[in-house]
């Protein structure tokens, strides 16, 4: 029979449905700034409704990635523990709005999210801003290699898929860093999807099976890609990472931070534990989940659960009173 102790020792699967609660929230407050050019008021917004629902979550979290140092973000900030402080020991990566701009300028897949591990399984990537990500799906394992050229990267995976490459689509932030990037990849015969922001969403379309995308690809952010990580591990798909410092000082910080360079970082370097939770809702509609929706009365959000542990996908659609969320 399992004890008190046992019981808490991991993050159990009634924590996710907890969780949803909190995305689903922060996506219903950034919806007013959806195509208002004010991308900091969706933000607060968000923030200021994700940090109220997850205070009411039995876990003790600590936030590994937030959104940023304490001095610098008044909620969220790196380091903060949030939860009621009962239950499993977590480690949580939390983007409130996982494409601000994308909020602002009212464009598709921006998200609200929360990752979660067990407690101090997550690399702390936040002194180097920046990482090379290759995500696919699990054709990819023991075929993909962040080290070769994409070229040969591509055409390796669409064997492994029995594709033609010129059928091979790739995703990869929209950035000036990526014209040559991009360039290559069409060199191939592949075809490309230029993303505005939001490679979380990308990396995890890579990975599910039935999307359009098969491969997502180019430099972002180091605490999206751990966050990624927990997600892809849940789909049991494909991810490696090299961190990349833009200056020799930020070199040195993750350096004595106790990060890696010249090294590939894999899904289990990334987030060691095996027991891992992604949770995502849609702020405005994208390939990943449908954003917010005012229908007369009812406002309906989609979500997505995944968990490692169970290998489960789960979408969740809701419905809310919209008089229960009038200020």
């Amino acid at each position: 029979m399992a004890t008190t102790e046992s019981l808490f020792q991991h993050p159990d699967r009634n924590l996710a449905l907890e969780l949803v609660r909190a995305t689903e929230a922060a996506a219903i407050r950034a919806v007013p700034f959806i195509g208002k050019g004010d991308k900091n008021g969706a933000d607060g917004a968000a923030v200021d409704a994700m940090r109220k629902f997850l205070g009411t979550v039995d876990f003790d979290g600590v936030v590994v990635i937030g959104e940023g140092e304490k001095d610098n973000a008044p909620m969220l900030y790196n380091g903060e523990h949030v939860g009621t402080g009962d239950g499993p020991s977590c480690d949580i990566a939390v983007d409130p709005i996982d494409g601000t701009s994308l909020t602002a300028a009212g464009r598709q897949n921006a998200i609200s999210m929360i990752a979660v591990a067990d407690r101090g399984t997550m690399l702390d990537a936040s002194s180097v801003f920046y990482m090379q990500k290759l995500v696919a799906g699990a054709e990819g394992i023991g075929v993909l290699d962040i080290r070769e050229s994409i070229g040969d990267n591509i055409r390796e995976f669409a064997k492994a898929k029995g594709k033609p490459v010129d059928e091979i689509v790739v995703a990869v932030l929209d950035r000036p860093r990526h014209e040559e990037l991009i360039e290559e990849i069409r060199a191939t015969g592949a075809g490309t999807r230029l993303m505005l922001d939001g490679d979380v969403a990308g990396g995890i379309n890579a990975a599910l099976y039935g999307t359009r995308i098969d491969m997502c690809v180019g430099t972002g952010g180091s605490p999206e890609g751990v966050a990624t990580a927990c997600a892809i591990k849940a789909l049991g798909g494909f991810i490696q990472t090299m961190l990349a410092p833009k200056t020799e000082l930020e070199r040195e910080k993750g350096l004595a931070a106790g990060l890696k360079f010249d090294h590939v970082y894999t899904a289990d370097e990334l987030v060691t534990s095996d027991n891992t939770f992604f949770v995502a809702t849609g702020v405005t509609d994208g390939g990943l989940v449908n954003g917010v929706k005012r229908l007369g009365p009812i406002i309906r959000t989609e979500s997505i659960v995944l968990r490692s542990h169970s290998g489960t996908i789960r979408r969740v659609h809701a419905d809310h009173l919209a008089e229960k969320w009038l200020d």
